[in-house]
């Protein structure tokens, strides 16, 4: 019988809760970063068909390191305690969610917004807030409208206007909902959309005046719920590209090759008239079951408002997912776009497995996206790279609040395992000098699985 490439390797779950204070550091963490480095991911507690799992699958695990002062204060790993994790664990459970079908805990993304933590998820699924130190509170309202929609794991904060903006979507339904809140989580505006068909619509963009919904033929299906990846490829709905005013009104929907939006990397607009989208495009059939199989890239989409057309082009063809801009430019004109290498490459362990293992690549990616290079940051033969989250030196906690010189000025941070180790690396690179050497190696007492997304959030509790 195979094993399961899932439970095995980088992505199998780790088993255990840990803290550890003054984590050993190998360089040096640049003494004015200040904050938390935050990730979260899948990582089941007890799987019912072992050979049916999905990677992407089972109650969220958030991996926090405190920095400050030039040190490694802490590492914490914490499941996000749903009712069921809760009463796995043995414990009483954390706040009273709003419908017991939907009290899941969320596995997607986690961020802080407003002196607060959050872990998010999307289709329908509340957030839920966690402690600075990373324990469960309970499920929250965040974004939450009058139909039971709530902050979606892609949220998008716009630093000009202090607004954070969400597109959420619920499994099984036509109604999208764009929500607008403002700068401390308040619902301010929603605008109702209805996409027919029940898209996958994970992810959307954002620009100075328009938001973008991308509608692929990736849509739901109740049949491929006992799966545990309830989508499926539907090869007669066509792809395109919907562009609505930010303050609501009609979508106007550009048609585009069959496709599925992984991630967006960034939006603007280079006239009035004419909008720039910077996506991870995964290609046609591809299967959400299958993910290491699919061979992402990064593509540029122009709108012409005007001439009502889409010009479709690839920005790079190397196989990467997970793009990430500094905050700063998100929704404006930028030039540069950090990005993890994904693959599927072989590395068979015994004879009773003649499939490759799907698996994160070991690099990160510096797009150049005004002089179209690209640099790569390597980490070893057998590491495995997460996303990679781009710190601007101003947003790292104590600076002078003076805008940097570049775009780039800052640092790049991810997760990567450490196969020596057996253990997993907090690793900091300098953006400016991304070829080099790392600043600093914070090492961890333990492995963190492969997963999903980041954030470094500033400041202290």
């Amino acid at each position: 019988m195979s094993r399961n490439r899932y439970l095995s390797g980088n992505f199998a779950p780790v088993t255990e809760e840990i803290t550890a204070h003054d984590l050993p550091v190998t360089g040096r963490i640049p003494g004015h970063l200040d904050g938390r480095y935050l990730r979260i991911g899948p990582n089941p507690l007890g799987i019912e068909d072992p050979a049916a799992h999905q990677w992407t699958l089972g109650a969220g695990m958030v991996h926090g390191v405190r920095i400050r002062d030039g040190r490694a204060e802490w590492y914490r790993n914490r499941w996000v305690r749903s009712g069921a994790v809760a009463d796995h664990l043995g414990e009483p459970r954390r706040g009273t969610p709003v419908d017991e079908r939907l009290d899941i805990s969320p596995n997607v993304q986690v961020a802080g917004l407003a002196g607060r933590t959050y872990a998010l998820t999307e289709g329908g699924i509340r957030p839920y807030e966690l402690t600075y130190e990373l324990d469960t509170v309970g499920p929250c309202e965040l974004g939450l409208t009058p139909q039971g929609y709530s902050a979606n794991a892609h949220s998008v904060y716009d630093p000009h206007s202090g607004e954070l903006h969400s597109l959420a979507f619920r499994y099984g339904t036509d109604l999208v909902q764009h929500i607008v809140m403002d700068a401390g989580g308040a619902v301010r505006r929603v605008t109702d959309v209805t996409v027919p068909g029940n898209p996958y619509m994970h992810d959307f963009a954002l620009t100075e005046h328009y938001v973008l919904l991308y509608d692929t033929p990736m849509v739901f299906s109740a049949a491929h719920l006992p799966t545990g990846v309830p989508f499926t490829w539907d090869a007669e709905r066509p792809a395109r590209v919907g562009v609505m005013p930010r303050g609501g009104g009609p979508v106007r929907w550009f048609e585009l090759s069959p496709h599925l939006v992984g991630h967006t990397l960034n939006a603007y607009e280079r006239t009035p008239l004419q909008l720039v989208v910077d996506v991870v495009r995964h290609p046609e059939g591809m299967d959400l079951r299958r993910l290491g199989e699919s061979r992402p890239t990064l593509d540029r989409w122009t709108v012409d408002l005007a001439a009502g057309t889409v010009k479709e082009e690839r920005l790079d063809d190397r196989t990467q997912e997970f793009p990430r801009v500094n905050g700063r430019h998100a929704g404006r004109p930028y030039r540069y776009g950090y990005a993890a290498v994904v693959e599927l490459y072989a590395r068979p362990t015994g004879p009773e497995d003649d499939r490759p293992e799907e698996g994160f690549g070991n690099a990160l990616l510096k797009h150049d996206l005004e002089r179209g290079t690209t640099e790569v940051h390597g980490f070893g033969r057998d590491a495995a790279v997460s996303e990679g989250v781009f710190v601007a030196a101003e947003s790292s906690g104590t600076s002078s609040g003076a805008s940097p010189a570049a775009e780039d000025d800052g640092y790049v941070m991810a997760y990567v395992h450490s196969p020596e180790r057996g253990a997993s690396d907090l690793v900091i690179l300098s953006a400016q000098d991304f070829t080099g050497e790392p600043l600093a190696r914070v090492h961890l007492p333990a492995r963190v699985p492969l997963g999903l997304h980041g954030n470094w959030v500033a400041g202290a509790e």
